[in-house]
């Protein structure tokens, strides 16, 4: 791109500061509104934390579209676009989708085995005596946030200075810190909330984007022209290890080498649900999310590489075709809804992050570590304590990386090296009664010794040298990446085969249960001091024999859960998860790949307007089935207000009276 940005540095400005406040605004009075019409206060930690899990399925899948469309999922999809043609976008949204689709299983293995847990550390600290085995696993937890927080924060911070010129160095620490205002006052409601926000304006915007491209611009206009130009492209600058160096081609060695890192490199989600919903808001999410990635390359993506739009290396790795192109196509326009669209992914994504550590520093390390006796208040606290401090460590490590000249697409590829080997024990300690905690802990560790082990040594063996540049480069990053996940998932399953553990998963499914006999009526917690350090119900209920467990468990009856019914949707995840999988995976890219068949017009325009009636399904999916799954509620709450505004103080009578 040329050095002159294309917005002024006010225009920067505007968004991150500017638009953070308004939107925060927003949040905190869609707060005060459920407060006062439906009692949905942040009042508890376990509110901050997981909405009381009750959450339903739609907005569940929105939250899930939401957290997943990280600056990564709109900036590196492009880029990949933009390397290897249509084949980047299928790989990057099938690697990915594929995630989210076996989270599903974990989700629905949760519900069954610890319904009432937090975070899924604490099913580790539960089932695990021992802090070792607990901290390992902690140590991974906060090692994801801290990939995924820098991330997003190399990724917004490249692409407001790109497009405004705005100072890289003051996008690393606004960005976090405007987004934790929210965050801070509702926690993951409000993150939820501001999930459907983002989710319906970036549907939108990426509708728009598909309809210029594909029907209306005077550059390209139709699936014909940008056929075209695609082909004229591929004959002037032939695509490495490409079928006929065509971008037209799902044949393409690099694409495959990323896809093999992407399906190797959000607990969060499933714990901030109803047991019946997670895992129907795990498939409508992934499904819809699919979209996300794989129109906005196709569209975008392909359109820099149509429109000639000359990058470096090192812009390419920081995500900017996408920019480029909107630039190229809508003028400032373009780069105001391009700015639009990653300001709603980066803050979102960063919101979700903000609470994901939150409710680990609060439940894993203040109440199990500091003050296992820690009422609500000073949870809540904490809470809010590790929402400010976590803004703080983004904008850090945003800084530090940036000037280290490491970028986001470096560290999207670094990932599967890093935590790669924790994947399996993790899964295999929340649903397998026979994981052994010794071989689960074990494998975590040597995958993460060994896989960069075998990163660096690749990169010195086929380059000469150990630099950022051949480390990035796919070879070293794809022998990394296979390693961690091989090494975490044979040591782990070879260990507990050869020495079997046999846990009742009883002991989890009673984890932090209160009878509701021990609730205390919300406008009685609401009027207690902050600083009010009296024991709470829940901690009356803490388990004395039990000192190591991070969260109370009750003594007494395992309270009643329709284990049917969750084995059910267990069944249910597994079958669409796995048959998914089959598809997105196996049947439609490798026989395409193997064919070695360059896309002709017609099959060219096939593959566009499935992209687009897959983001127009997918928009309704988490647009308007939240909103329809929600009526009862909206209705409720719009009773409330006109009751306030045309009989004073009667919309909060109606909901004392209720």
């Amino acid at each position: 791109m040329s050095s002159a940005a294309i917005l002024s540095q006010g225009v920067g400005y505007a968004f991150v500061v500017g638009m953070s406040l308004c939107f925060s605004a927003f949040i905190v009075l869609i707060t005060f509104l459920q407060k006062r019409y439906s009692g949905g206060a942040v009042i508890s930690s376990d509110e901050f934390a997981s909405a009381s899990r009750s959450i339903k399925p739609g907005l569940i899948a929105t939250g899930i579209v939401s957290a997943w469309t990280w600056a990564a999922t709109l900036l590196q999809s492009s880029a990949v676009a933009y390397k290897f043609g249509i084949s980047g976008p299928l790989w990057y949204a099938s690697g990915a989708t594929v995630q989210i689709l076996l989270f599903a299983q974990i989700a629905a293995k949760l519900k069954l085995n610890a319904p009432y847990a937090r975070t899924f550390l604490e099913i580790i600290g539960c089932r695990w005596k021992g802090a070792f085995t607990h901290c390992v696993f902690l140590f991974f937890g906060l090692s994801t946030n801290f990939i995924v927080s820098t991330m997003l924060v190399l990724g917004g911070s490249a692409t407001v200075t790109d497009l405004t010129g705005m100072s890289t160095i003051a996008a690393c620490f606004l960005i976090p810190f405007t987004v934790a205002i929210y965050v801070f006052f509702g926690g993951m409601r409000a993150t939820l909330i501001a999930d459907y926000t983002h989710t319906a304006i970036l549907f939108v915007i990426l509708l728009l984007f598909m309809i210029v491209v594909y029907a209306t611009s005077d550059q390209i206009g139709s699936p014909r022209k940008m056929h075209e130009m695609l082909t004229a492209a591929a004959a002037a600058n032939p695509v490495a290890d490409n079928k006929d160096g065509s971008y037209l081609t799902i044949r393409s060695k690099g694409a495959l080498i990323f896809g093999i890192l992407n399906i190797v490199a959000y607990y969060q989600r499933a714990i901030a649900s109803n047991p019946g919903t997670a895992v129907k808001g795990f498939l409508l999410g992934g499904l819809a999310w699919f979209s996300i990635p794989f129109g906005l390359a196709t569209t975008l993506g392909l359109a820099a590489v149509a429109l000639g739009v000359k990058l470096t290396p090192a812009e390419v790795g920081a995500g900017l075709p996408a920019p480029a192109a909107a630039a190229a196509l809508l003028g400032k326009g373009g780069a105001v809804a391009m700015l639009m669209l990653l300001f709603l992914a980066v803050t979102s994504a960063t919101s979700a992050e903000q609470v994901a550590v939150s409710s680990i520093f609060t439940y894993d390390v203040y109440k199990r570590y500091i003050n296992p006796k820690a009422t609500d208040a000073q949870l809540i606290r904490a809470s809010h304590a590790a929402v400010l401090g976590w803004s703080a460590i983004m904008g850090i490590s945003g800084t530090i990386f940036f000037y280290i000249g490491i970028s986001m697409g470096f560290l999207y590829e670094l990932m599967g090296c890093l935590l790669g080997s924790c994947v399996v024990p993790i899964a295999l300690a929340l649903t397998w009664k026979k994981a052994n905690r010794m071989g689960c802990t074990v494998a975590a560790l040597a995958g993460l010794v060994l896989a960069l082990t075998t990163w660096i040594v690749t990169a010195a063996t086929l380059f000469g040298e150990v630099t950022i540049d051949t480390l990035f480069e796919d070879y070293a990053m794809l022998a990394g990446n296979l390693v961690a996940l091989g090494t975490g998932g044979i040591v782990s399953v070879t260990w507990s085969l050869i020495s079997p553990e046999d846990f009742d998963f009883d002991i989890t499914r009673s984890l932090n249960y209160v009878p509701e006999s021990t609730i205390i009526d919300q406008e009685a917690i609401s009027s207690t001091p902050i600083d009010n350090e009296a024991k709470t119900p829940t901690d009356e209920k803490v388990n004395p024999s039990l000192p190591e467990q991070a969260g109370a468990q009750f003594e007494g009856d395992v309270p009643e859960i329709d284990y049917t019914a969750l084995n059910k949707a267990f069944k249910f995840a597994l079958f669409w998860s796995l048959g998914l999988f089959t598809i997105l995976i196996i049947l439609i890219p490798f026989p395409l790949f193997g064919s070695g068949v360059v896309f002709g017009v017609k099959a060219f325009t096939f593959w566009v307007v499935l992209a687009m009636v897959w983001a127009f399904v997918a928009s309704l999916i988490t647009v308007i089935y939240p909103l329809y799954e929600s009526r009862s509620g909206l209705a409720h709450i719009g009773r409330g207000i006109y009751l306030d505004i045309f009989h004073k103080g009667a919309g909060k009578d109606m909901v004392a009276r209720e």
